[in-house]
């Protein structure tokens, strides 16, 4: 590879990382610094660096910003109508006394598809610390099962954020990404459940005594380092309740942890008209506005690849859908999808009482909350750009394809590299996808695998620098090494259990 370019993009990524940790600059800012840096490094002329930053960050955002904005509306709707509980108790039915870690990973896994982590795991922990109440046992073990089974789908399916946008700047087909990351969350599931068994009970006499009490009374000390399964919880999170390295854990998070269950979510959803029975959500219900739009997005891939097989053109540019898969591209695209999914969410999870201006301001603050992923995602396809404009991508292609490591692992080991540098997955992945996006047509790697590869990597180690580690912990009770026992070796342990899954399906698709 030509020392100029190499030069170029090794100072790019690592501007990331120093204006992240460093500085109090955003991800944001910092991906357009280093766009400009790596141009400048690179000798391209300033004036097309400027041109490959506006058109890389809008192209980007023309492919994700609606999706990634209705998504996070959903995910709200969610969170206050008490659908994502609903089916979190239905999980708990579903998997029978003796499994609740199972169905806490499970749990924890589906809730953070539409509804980020922090506030998952806020949302989701009270049932954790229910189910351990009544066990007398096993709190650590389901709150990590729950918490990690949200960073599975956190960091795997769309339309989280994270893997939406990468999914766009690899220009990956939406259907097959969320097909396959599903595929990955139910193959890495028991590895989540088996740590957490594992792990849990040699670190619940550690649990902080203010904790201990919180969850099982003052006089719940006795067998609390039983082994009966349980675990809690994680997810995605529309504000930050955790803080950097450099802060600490915040004391508000100590406080909450030390509360108890959260009061009924039905009490922000507006005064009922006398007599009307409280507002309740069944399971199949609070499961519609999920549902429906996976579904209609996946028969969109299925239907699809029959069509193009049919017309003998699969993967060609050419390909123009028959009369009868229209219908089908059209409802299953992603978009429609989630307006489908959105006015689900509206008409169905919340009650008829519900003031018109509550439903606004939900929608506004999950707008406010996607706001800074909208800009970072459009940031990352601005750099993307200018790798790809200034030759640095291909420069990159090339030094790959004359080394024998294979050509996938190169965006998972640069999401694995940031993520321990600067703590966020979802800049991580996006930082590996806006990196290796010019490296995908010219070394043939399957744009899902990358996709895959780039959000796998993204998981490895949350530590200090991760908010989402301060809040596990904190509403865990685990502080310092047992922490990172806990916390810090489950996602890496995911993190581990997601290389041989790659190699698979590299052979699958590649």
């Amino acid at each position: 590879m030509d020392l100029q370019l190499l030069l170029a993009l090794v100072l790019g990524i690592a501007t990331i990382i120093v204006l992240v940790l460093r500085t109090r600059l955003d991800a944001f800012v910092a991906l357009l610094i280093a766009a400009l840096l790596t141009g400048a490094v690179a000798g391209q002329a300033p004036l097309e660096i400027v041109d490959a930053i506006t058109t890389g960050f809008g192209n980007t955002l023309a492919s994700i910003g609606i999706v990634i904005g209705l998504g996070v509306g959903i995910g709200k709707i969610l969170e206050v109508s008490g659908a994502a509980n609903s089916l979190a108790h239905a999980f708990l039915r579903a998997f029978g006394k003796g499994r609740e870690p199972w169905a806490l990973g499970s749990v924890g896994a589906l809730v953070s598809i539409p509804v980020f982590c922090d506030s998952g795991y806020v949302i989701m922990n009270p049932l954790a610390r229910s189910i351990a109440r009544v066990e007398r046992a096993g709190y650590v073990t389901l709150a990590l099962a729950l918490g990690c089974g949200m960073t599975l789908t956190h960091h795997l399916v769309p339309p989280t954020p994270g893997p939406l946008a990468v999914t766009g700047i690899l220009g990956a087909d939406l259907g097959a990404v969320i097909l396959a990351g599903l595929v990955f969350t139910v193959l890495l599931l028991p590895i989540v459940v088996f740590y957490a068994r594992w792990i849990g009970p040699t670190l619940e006499p550690k649990v902080e005594e203010h904790v201990r009490e919180a969850v099982y009374g003052t006089v719940a000390t006795a067998g609390v380092g039983g082994s009966g399964g349980s675990g809690g919880s994680g997810g995605g999170g529309a504000h930050a309740t955790g803080t950097a390295l450099d802060d600490g854990p915040r004391d508000d998070l100590d406080a909450e942890a030390a509360q108890p269950p959260a009061a009924d979510p039905s009490a922000d959803l507006g005064r009922p008209p006398e007599g009307a029975e409280p507002h309740r959500v069944g399971a199949f219900v609070a499961s519609l506005p999920l549902l429906v739009p996976l579904v209609l997005i996946i028969a969109n891939t299925v239907t699809g690849a029959i069509d193009q097989n049919t017309q003998g053109v699969i993967g060609g540019d050419e390909y123009e859908p028959s009369a009868w898969a229209v219908p089908f591209a059209f409802v299953g695209n992603p978009v429609v999808a989630l307006v489908i999914g959105m006015i689900l969410a509206l008409y169905v999870l919340l009650p008829r009482w519900s003031p018109r201006t509550k439903a606004h301001g939900w929608f506004a603050e999950a707008a406010a909350s996607a706001g800074l992923i909208l800009l970072i995602t459009g940031a990352g396809g601005a750099f993307g750009q200018v790798l790809r404009s200034s030759g640095v991508g291909d420069a990159l292609a090339e030094a790959v394809a004359a080394t024998p490591l294979p050509a996938f692992l190169v965006p998972f080991l640069i999401a694995t590299l940031v993520r321990i540098a600067q703590g966020s997955g979802t800049v991580a992945m996006i930082t590996a996808a806006s990196v290796t996006a010019p490296l995908v047509g010219s070394l043939g790697i399957d744009p899902v695998v990358a996709v895959l590869a780039c959000t796998a990597g993204s998981m490895c180690f949350s530590y200090f620098n991760d908010s989402y580690f301060w809040v596990v912990t904190r509403f865990t009770g685990l502080q310092g090494l047992d922490a990172l026992r806990g916390w810090s070796g489950i996602t890496t342990a995911v993190w581990a259990g997601s290389i041989p899954l790659l190699f698979v399906l590299n052979l699958i698709l590649g």
